[in-house]
């Protein structure tokens, strides 16, 4: 019998746990990304060449936010080449991540269960919900710079910046770089001066 109630509420008890998953709203994580720009006007296109800040990570994950601002720069009609162009983008990435409380647990009994933080199955089986602990929270910034190679002198620059769960696809380097390069270069070179928040 107890089998039997079992099968007939786990369709219910799954519902109920994926409700239970902490979710970036209740983190307090809006979706977009905030991103401010700064400019005298609207660049001269040419050729361009896209660079890790001196201070910045390389690697693997340098290179998915390299690439990205490259997708979009020749995009909106540079030429991106591998050295010797007037223009430089300089880029740089910052990761940083903090603990965030978690909504608290709440009481569910099922099936003559226990009351409290867990749900009662049946009279035998205990499942853990909500409850105390804490998620992790992933801001990223990206930074562009536009120069000259020639005099140093900037010619536009700008940052955007998201937040992410901890773990989730979101949060990964190729997601991130993806969503904040498109937000950055996003009806460039945009308002300069303002931070704008863009979806």
């Amino acid at each position: 019998m107890n089998g039997k109630r079992l099968s007939i509420l786990a369709p219910a008890l799954a519902a109920l746990l994926a409700g239970c998953a902490t979710s970036d709203s209740s983190l307090g994580i809006r979706p977009g990304a905030d991103v401010t720009r700064f400019h005298l006007g609207d660049p001269a296109r040419g050729r361009i060449e896209v660079e890790l800040s001196d201070v910045q990570m390389g690697g693997l994950e340098g290179s998915i936010y390299t690439a990205a601002v490259e997708r979009e720069l020749s995009a909106r009609g540079w030429t991106v080449v591998r050295g010797g162009a007037e223009q430089i983008a300089t880029i740089r990435i910052e990761r940083t991540a903090r603990i965030a409380p978690r909504r608290s647990g709440f009481s569910i009994g099922l099936g003559g269960g226990s009351y409290g933080r867990n749900v009662g199955i049946g009279g035998g089986v205990q499942i853990p919900i909500g409850g105390g602990g804490a998620n992790q929270i992933v801001t990223t910034e990206l930074s562009v710079r536009l120069k000259r190679r020639s005099d140093g002198g900037a010619i536009w620059e700008g940052r955007a910046t998201a937040e992410a769960r901890g773990g989730s696809p979101a949060a990964s380097p190729n997601a991130s770089a993806e969503r904040l390069a498109r937000a950055l270069f996003q009806g460039f070179p945009g308002e300069s001066g303002r931070t704008i928040r863009v979806p």
